[in-house]
């Protein structure tokens, strides 16, 4: 099932932001740029430094909410 980011209040999309794409909340930095970056191999904190304004925080948000999506429910266990 796809992550339902409309939940998630680090990101929004926007539009004509960004093409529409999720991207960081006041920002123009896509959600994507995370996880494309991680392939590569960088810490959390290298990422929120490889993006003006971005912080160690929103990284983790996004990454704490990704991964919450991957627990399988309750009634499901």
């Amino acid at each position: 099932m796809p992550l339902d980011w409309s939940t998630c209040p680090a990101v929004e999309s926007v539009p004509g932001k960004v093409s529409g794409a999720w991207v960081f909340r006041g920002m123009r930095i896509p959600v994507s740029a995370v996880f494309e970056n991680l392939e590569d191999g960088p810490t959390i904190d290298e990422i929120a430094q490889m993006f003006d304004g971005l912080t160690r925080e929103q990284v983790v948000d996004v990454l704490d909410f990704a991964a919450q999506s991957l627990q399988l429910p309750t009634a499901a266990r």
